[in-house]
């Protein structure tokens, strides 16, 4: 079965090389490479046993010398962001047919590439192989932004290059500490879960790693690049960084973070969590300001994510399932949310939300699909949304009632500002600017009904993606709260 796995990796690296040298063909083989990989991700969740064991595992010799290998394998928490990403990449690559991008096969080829070194990454079990899976799919993000983003792209690319780069800095001093500490002289993730360093030493390698999957989420105070650039991104590099890239945080802090340094955790762990909470209330704050719908999102995003953060830290079952599932849920709303608003763009040349209005009056499919969608984020029963911010926030309470009662401020502002954004853009009188704005039609229609359909399908029936990665999640805190209690 270790097959798959490397069929798994090494898909989107040869469909990128075709894509690359495809043309003006090269959207259609590039769609056509994610739905191969999507194809081969069920196959290898119908292979899937939910237990608490790592399975298609692949262990090869790679840099002897400093024991490196090529180790990578799949448990319950690594198949949630495989999902999450082989899901999510074929979505996104339709969602940019209606735009005709300069150099068409290398945009495409550069999505390829960085679906493979998102695979990498939520499958390495080894900090190099896991490093290098980082750092690869940092680079055609970058160009991606570089190239065909907005007018302020150079600086604004540049300022989410040194935040990122910074960040793995951070981390790859974390990785070489262990290490060194490491008597095996390797990089192998259980070596790194056996080490025995004292508390002080844990702290310091907590913040390495912290910062790096802060940066990435963003957790605040290490948000200030992602507004500018989800803005000045285009549409389809925003759908990936929201979408996916930044669920590499996410992953970081549950595989790496928590089993490593679990003093760390504990004693660090509660102000990571009270700053991911001041990041839900003070980004939703401002998204209350924001006259730009993109930029409103993009704050929204770090609220939603600050809760997520917040959930893994309380160190529980339910925090822990929650920030899975919501992980997953997020990915699939914020990705509707920013197609949406590049539909309107496409037609209309603004995302201000006070020159937009009525909508709904010539676009009414586009209205209804937007209102599921916004429902999802606001996590009204019934939608994706829901089960994920409700475990969260009893994963949060269990922890602290003053921390959920903050935290718990997500779901109420959430659907204030959401529900103002959508009565300002969809509902009303039409405007000289709107009335001529035409319904979606084609792969918009297509984009979008697929992810209505996957807000309420999750929102009705969570339990087989809660069933995928409940050992695994029991399994890691198992292991993390054994280290505390032997310490102790």
């Amino acid at each position: 079965m270790e097959q798959l796995l490397i069929l798994l990796i090494v898909l989107p690296l040869v469909g990128a090389l075709i894509t690359a040298f495809s043309g003006k063909s090269a959207k259609y083989v590039a769609l056509v490479a994610a739905l191969v990989s999507l194809a081969l991700t069920f196959v290898i969740v119908g292979n899937f046993t939910p237990d608490a064991s790592t399975q298609f595992t692949v262990n090869y010799p790679w840099i002897q010398d400093l024991g490196i290998r090529f180790h990578a394998g799949i448990d319950g928490i690594s198949l949630i962001s495989v999902l999450l990403t082989n899901v999510l990449i074929p979505i996104i690559i339709l969602a940019s047919y209606k735009h005709d991008y300069l150099k068409t096969h290398a945009f495409y080829a550069l999505i390829l590439f960085m679906q493979a070194g998102l695979l990498v990454v939520f499958t390495a079990l080894d900090a190099f192989l896991f490093y290098i899976g980082w750092e690869a799919a940092l680079i055609p993000i970058y160009f991606i932004c570089a190239i065909w983003g907005g007018k302020d792209r150079v600086k604004v690319n540049m300022k989410f290059f040194v935040y990122t780069i910074a960040g793995s800095l951070f981390m790859l001093l974390g990785i070489i500490y262990l290490y060194l500490q490491n008597p095996l002289q390797n990089f192998d993730i259980q070596a790194f879960y056996n080490l025995e360093l004292d508390a002080v030493h844990q702290g310091w390698v907590f913040w390495a790693f912290f910062i790096a999957f802060a940066i990435k989420m963003p957790v605040f105070p290490f948000h200030t690049w992602q507004p500018d650039t989800y803005t000045e991104a285009p549409a389809t590099g925003t759908m990936l960084l929201a979408g996916i890239m930044l669920k590499m945080g996410i992953y970081g802090v549950i595989r790496w973070l928590l089993p490593i340094v679990p003093m760390g955790v504990q004693d660090w762990g509660t102000t990571a969590l009270v700053l991911s909470i001041i990041g839900v209330v003070y980004a939703s704050i401002i998204a209350f300001t924001q006259k730009n719908a993109k930029r409103l999102i993009a704050y929204s995003s770090i609220a939603h994510v600050g809760l997520i953060s917040a959930g893994i830290f309380a160190l529980n079952t339910q925090g822990m399932q929650g920030a899975m599932i919501q992980m997953l849920s997020h990915g699939i709303n914020v990705v509707g949310l920013f197609f949406v608003l590049d539909i309107i763009f496409s037609r209309l040349k603004t995302n201000k939300i006070a020159e937009l209005g009525g909508l709904a009056t010539v676009a009414p499919q586009l209205a209804v699909t937007f209102l599921i969608i916004v429902f999802g984020t606001i996590a009204l029963p019934g939608t994706s949304g829901f089960i994920g911010e409700f475990l969260l926030l009893l994963g949060i309470y269990q922890f602290n009632i003053w921390a959920a009662v903050f935290a718990g401020l997500t779901i109420i502002l959430s659907a204030v500002y959401m529900l103002r954004l959508y009565q300002n853009m969809m509902l009303g009188k039409t405007n000289d600017l709107t009335i001529s704005f035409t319904d979606i039609k084609g792969s918009e229609k297509v984009v979008l009904y697929i992810i209505c359909a996957l807000v309420i399908a999750i929102g009705v029936y969570p339990k087989p993606l809660l069933h995928l990665s409940e050992a695994a999640v029991q399994q890691l805190l198992e292991q993390v709260n054994l280290k505390l209690t032997s310490v102790n």
